[in-house]
């Protein structure tokens, strides 16, 4: 399948796949028959019949490492949020101190010296099996990336409380997003070491994590997710570093997969194997899980969630005050998963006039910009300030994002409350 510049098209993809597993040609491990059945049904496959989405494990406790400090973080279940507020000077890239995590379980603690990565399966040449230790995979060429690293769900509370939607989900804010610069091996080039073969369709790395119980007890295994061979071999990283330093345990230690501009659910941390596949392959992760289902979709959902969209947050916390008749800089940041940004204005009188903020970065793809704004207001009172980002594609934010039921991809405009006090 053609890359077309890496912009895969997942739409066409998943009617592929879809269609294949129904003639046996595809493997579906830890996915029921009748939930790729009903998918089928998008694709024009078979019958169309509604489908529902497991619920989300319940956790007793986050499971992460780090230390959580409440200026740094907002902790959900078995997550921790980035407060926005906490980027304001930081640079470019996230600190690790202040980068989000999201785990499905806990995080492992790993041992290097014994971490080996396997890559395997019917898309390699007469069906052999590879082994990397950390030390083979540094003695590889390293490459350095900068690139976010963005949950689907992010911004999933402002379907909520802007909009009145029920969803499921982890309610984050716009915190579930850390910018890195990781460094590591290509994964095109460790797929071509183990034997890659003309035929591979899928490669699907797994990680080292526990295996993924839902609220109702169904065992999902551990997490996994496929990608386009495609993609795998376009701009995909095993990342063994984060700015400068080892990757910490929350963050994938010792390796992790990084897709740039793709939802986060794809960049697997604490990768142990990777499968290669001639036969199209399902998890659990892009079936249930991320795709969009609600009254603007198919019943049966749509295709699996790829390229993240278009976002901005102030670094602000939530009913910051501001004196009045003093001049005050606004600062935020602004990203796309299509390209980089193009503009960015900000409105300070709850959406009523709009101005071009100063944007400090070059557009950048498959990271963000940091933009900034003057403000003198001229009144006391509760406000909101707002920000609109336009990409380089052409993508600008709207007012309202089409509902889901789960919450994904959440874009609109934010209106971010201020107070204004005398």
């Amino acid at each position: 399948m053609r890359d077309h510049g890496s912009r895969i098209d997942e739409l066409a993809y998943d009617r592929r796949r879809l269609r294949q597993y129904l003639v046996g040609e595809a493997r579906a491990d830890g996915v029921e028959r009748r939930t790729l059945l009903k998918l089928l049904a998008a694709a024009g496959g078979a019958a169309a019949v509604g489908v529902g989405a497991a619920a989300p494990a319940t956790a007793a406790g986050p499971g992460i490492v780090k230390p959580l400090p409440p200026e740094l973080f907002t902790v959900r279940g078995t997550n921790a949020e980035s407060k926005a507020a906490s980027w304001q000077g930081t640079g470019l890239h996230t600190p690790v101190d202040r980068f989000f995590v999201r785990n499905h379980t806990s995080t492992p603690l790993l041992d290097p010296g014994s971490w080996r990565l396997k890559v395997w399966g019917s898309g390699l040449r007469h069906g052999r099996e590879s082994e990397f230790g950390l030390d083979e995979l540094r003695r590889l060429p390293a490459v350095t990336t900068e690139a976010l690293v963005e949950c689907a769900g992010n911004g999933r509370s402002h379907f909520t409380t802007q909009q009145g939607e029920a969803v499921s989900g982890t309610a984050w804010g716009l915190g579930a997003i850390g910018s890195g610069r990781w460094r590591g091996v290509r994964l095109a080039d460790v797929l071509r070491k183990a034997g890659l073969s003309r035929n591979a369709v899928d490669v699907q790395p797994r990680g080292l994590d526990a295996e993924y119980l839902t609220a109702d007890g169904a065992n999902l295994g551990r997490v996994r997710r496929p990608l386009p061979v495609a993609k795998a071999l376009h701009d995909v990283l095993l990342a063994y570093e984060l700015n400068g330093e080892p990757l910490p345990p929350d963050h994938g230690y010792p390796v992790r997969v990084l897709v740039p501009s793709w939802v986060g659910i794809a960049s697997v941390k604490w990768v142990g194997d990777i499968e290669v596949s001639d036969i199209p392959l399902y998890s659990p992760w892009n079936t249930d899980f991320y795709r969009l289902y609600g009254a603007a979709y198919p019943p049966e959902g749509s295709a699996p969630l790829s390229r993240q969209t278009v976002k901005s947050a102030f670094e602000l916390a939530a009913g910051a005050e501001f004196t009045v008749g003093r001049t005050h800089t606004l600062t935020g940041r602004s990203w796309s998963g299509a390209g980089g940004i193009a503009s960015v204005e900000v409105s300070t009188d709850g959406g009523s006039s709009w101005r071009r903020a100063r944007i400090q970065d070059p557009a950048r793809r498959d990271n963000w910009v940091r933009w900034s704004v003057r403000w003198r207001p001229e009144s006391t009172g509760d406000t909101q300030v707002l920000a609109r980002a336009t990409d380089t594609r052409g993508n600008t934010q709207p007012d309202r994002t089409v509902h889901n039921t789960q919450g994904y991809l959440f874009n609109a405009v934010v209106r971010h409350p201020v107070r204004v006090v005398g």
